[in-house]
């Protein structure tokens, strides 16, 4: 079942994915302008739910909406006979002589999948009539610090060499870009970012590095991001940051968000071995607004 809904800010289309899930389609490319889309459309299910609704996964295109099915259907059966259908301790009641009454009065019920894209599209709706604005009100700035070169970014020259740019001017105009979250993914709290200015754009490694270092700033094509633990990799890394963006006892347990904007803060060895060493590490750092300005703007 494939859905496609009109709205004053743009064409969706939902998608089901597997039996708890819809994917609501906001664009085919990852742009500005859909990533602002991707945002509306998870500011308005977080302040209008529907029932069983689960959590919101927000990509470069698109949102995945994941629900309760049996939570779902329970609501289809309440709305279609009547609260009496579900006890005061939200126990269903038997459930021979609801299912006739279906058959005879209701028809069949829809399949919570439908329920729910029925749901989304009466919410989709309101889109157009929401003021514009609201998605990206509380998005946060943070500041970054990153240590760029030696052994910190050790592609660093090699970046300079395919620009055609001296590794101090590929580090200022990295800095001085402010970058926008657009998804959470490949490892848990990695954030693709979009604001790469695009002469600094370079090939991903022609051969990966089977571990590369938590924190590692990389650019891989138009795209910079950070490695919040050692994985794989096959970005060219050009700094690395103090700060851990992913810590499972923390809620919620990555540092970034989609939707945060970012700043690369350039420090040095020193400046980075103390922040290091610092307890609490990036959520502290953070909280405590220790480092120049603040990390958190």
């Amino acid at each position: 079942m494939n859905k496609e809904i009109s709205a004053a800010s743009g064409l969706y289309r939902l998608r089901p994915a597997g039996d708890s899930a819809v994917t609501v389609e906001c664009g085919e490319a990852g742009t500005e302008a859909v990533h602002l889309a991707v945002r509306r459309v998870c500011s308005l299910l977080e302040e209008h739910p529907f029932p069983g609704l689960i959590e919101l996964v927000p990509a470069y295109t698109a949102v995945t909406v994941h629900y309760d099915a049996w939570a779902v259907y329970r609501e289809t059966i309440r709305m279609a006979a009547g609260k009496e259908a579900v006890s005061s301790a939200g126990a269903l009641r038997p459930a021979a002589p609801l299912l006739r009454r279906q058959e005879e009065d209701l028809g069949i019920l829809p399949a919570p999948v439908e329920a729910v894209c029925h749901w989304l599209h009466e919410r989709l709706q309101r889109l157009g009539t929401l003021p514009p604005g609201g998605e990206g009100a509380d998005c946060r700035l943070v500041r970054l610090p990153v240590c760029y070169g030696g052994e910190y970014g050790p592609d660093l020259a090699f970046v300079a060499l395919h620009t055609g740019l001296s590794e101090r001017e590929v580090i200022r105009r990295h800095s001085e870009a402010e970058y926008k979250v657009y998804m959470i993914g490949f490892a848990p709290g990695f954030p693709y970012l979009g604001g790469l200015p695009p002469e600094l754009s370079a090939p991903r490694r022609s051969q990966p590095r089977p571990e590369v270092p938590r924190g590692a700033v990389g650019i891989a094509g138009t795209q910079t991001g950070v490695y919040p633990q050692v994985t794989p990799g096959g970005w060219q890394i050009i700094g690395r940051t103090p700060l851990s963006l992913f810590q499972p006892d923390c809620d919620p347990p990555a540092l970034l968000q989609a939707g945060d904007r970012i700043r690369f803060v350039p420090i040095n060895p020193v400046e980075y071995a103390a922040l290091s060493g610092q307890s609490g590490s990036s959520f502290g750092l953070l909280r405590d607004n220790i480092y120049g300005k603040g990390l958190l703007g």
